[in-house]
């Protein structure tokens, strides 16, 4: 019997709610993919809430836990996932471990969700120390062959503006350039073509084709708005990519509507409940706004595709 596939998944960890690791191991875990889990951080809560306390690992603590799986015999992996993270030399230290784990396994496809910040009515703001900009610019991106920034995020990565949809074409070719042949920016501010009511994803894929040429596959998703701020969308977003596109490995489109339409399933249950719970004319918590991921396990297992992808 072959072995499973494996994932090693490393970013935040939270003890209530559904974000980092505790967003991605679920997912693909229903997608029948084995997850190690390292946490980057570990917090009480996500850091949305009014007060959250815990603990920011350093780069010595994740080494030591490297060196015990080393010492076992057990790194042997399939697919290298990271997320949230907080300490630039946790950050770096990564990298080492992907570029070492990929010497060990050529064939190893390293999946990055580059959590640097995000835009509200606007404007773009860090979330995280502005010293991992640099970390991830010159030595993350470089070894990652999947990565899912947000807007905000390809255009720190790039330093250019999307306002058009021929700049995040631009875009996107110069995160090629940099080293990863799949770039998904998982929500934009660009107008969708069905109205203000729908988000656009964008997606491209380099593939070098039988002629021995590259060809580029780009993408565009649209997918209904929700009226609320919801924290673990995008760690959830890498995880389920990650799982469509090993299910479908030359399939981007079809792994990139499976990815999104469980989105959608997802936000839809969750804003559902949180406005259940919260009453008539009540904004919704953040702890009534945490995901709903057990209740979709149905929806992230076999998404019904209520999202199709046009070509850019």
């Amino acid at each position: 019997m072959a072995a499973p596939c494996r994932v090693l998944s490393i970013q935040s960890h939270v003890v209530r709610g559904y974000v980092g690791n505790k967003a991605a191991a679920f997912p693909l875990q229903v997608l029948g993919i084995e997850v190690d889990t390292v946490n980057s951080v570990q917090f009480s809560n996500h850091t949305g809430y009014t007060h959250w306390k815990g603990q920011v690992l350093n780069a010595e603590e994740l080494q030591e836990l490297y060196e015990g799986l080393k010492l076992n015999g057990v790194t042997k992996y399939d697919y290298v996932l990271t997320g949230y993270m907080r300490d630039s030399s946790f950050l770096a230290r990564t990298v080492d471990i992907v570029q070492e784990l990929k010497k060990q396994n050529p064939n190893l496809i390293y999946v990055c969700d580059p959590v640097l910040g995000d835009k509200w009515n606007g404007e773009g703001s860090m979330y995280v120390p502005e010293e991992l900009l640099p970390v991830y610019k010159d030595l993350v991106v470089p070894v990652a062959d999947i990565i899912t920034p947000n807007q905000f995020e390809a255009e720190l990565l790039t330093g250019q503006k999307i306002g058009t949809q021929q700049d995040v074409v631009r875009v996107m070719d110069m995160l090629h350039s940099l080293g990863p042949n799949t770039v998904v920016i998982t929500s934009s501010e660009l107008p969708a073509s069905r109205g203000p009511d729908y988000l656009v994803t964008l997606g491209s894929q380099r593939r070098v084709g039988e002629d021995g040429q590259t060809h580029s596959l780009r993408i565009c998703l649209e997918i209904p708005r929700v009226d609320a701020v919801f924290v673990g969308t995008g760690d959830l977003f890498a995880a389920m990519l990650l799982a469509w596109t090993h299910h479908h490995p030359s399939n981007f489109k079809l792994a990139c509507e499976k990815t999104v339409s469980a989105m959608h399933h997802v936000l839809q249950r969750t804003i559902n409940s949180a406005r259940a719970l919260a009453g008539p004319g009540v904004r919704p918590s953040y702890a009534q706004l945490e995901l709903r991921m057990v209740q979709s396990k149905k929806d992230i297992e076999n998404p019904e595709l209520v999202v199709t992808s046009t070509l850019l």
